[in-house]
């Protein structure tokens, strides 16, 4: 893995932020679930740089009178990212050089046990259980395998909290969605809008029951 690789959201926000002009911008729950859809989907951050970029260019490209309405949302490069992640998987594939772990040991181990407690004390103890098993020792040298290992555990808990949840709670997620989603909609393929709309109401359902994100993303 290239070392930026766990700095996805990260280089992605404020590669944003620059493109906007404006550094104090935060970014909505929709746009971190796009952009996590994205990671998810394997468009590599290469990709949704040069979309952002390519977005904005167009969008400075109008006339002035043109230019009504501000740029308020990652989902504005939907269809830019889309793009070049479709131009990047027609070249030839580049070897990636092996990197240097951007994370220290001891802090993959605290990370993993402080979700690990997280989760036992809100008594999900499977999936806390399925944590604590994992050998850090032998996945710290292969960090995606370690990754892999932590978006299942992750999916589990996230089945588990999809079951449980009530109907209006899933229907006031996806209501969210659609009016965050209605000025861009046409910016993006079904299939798009499906991983989206997945990814949002992931989201939506941890965060209101106060579960930590196992992924090393999240470190």
């Amino acid at each position: 893995m290239a070392e930026n690789y766990f700095n996805y959201f990260t280089e992605t926000e404020e590669h944003f932020q620059r493109a906007r002009g404006s550094g104090l911008f935060l970014l909505s729950p929709l746009d971190w679930a796009l952009i996590e859809a994205w990671k998810n989907s394997g468009i590599p951050l290469e990709a949704v740089l040069r979309g952002i970029d390519a977005a904005f260019e167009k969008w400075r490209s109008r006339p002035v009178r043109a230019r009504i309405h501000m740029v308020n949302s990652v989902a504005y490069c939907a269809q830019a990212v889309a793009a070049e992640a479709q131009a990047m998987a027609e070249t030839a594939p580049v070897a990636r050089k092996s990197a240097k772990s951007p994370f220290e040991i001891a802090d993959v181990r605290a990370f993993i046990a402080r979700n690990a407690d997280a989760l036992k004390k809100t008594g999900h103890d499977d999936v806390a259980a399925s944590l604590k098993s994992l050998n850090i020792d032998a996945l710290y040298s292969d960090l995606e395998q370690l990754e892999q290992r932590l978006t299942a555990i992750e999916e589990k808990m996230i089945a588990n909290l999809r079951a449980s949840a009530s109907e209006e709670t899933l229907f006031e997620a996806r209501r969210a969605l659609a009016l965050d989603l209605k000025p861009y909609r046409g910016k993006m393929t079904a299939d798009q809008i499906a991983m989206l709309e997945k990814q949002f109401l992931d989201r939506r359902l941890l965060e209101s029951a106060g579960l930590p994100r196992l992924s090393l993303f999240y470190l």
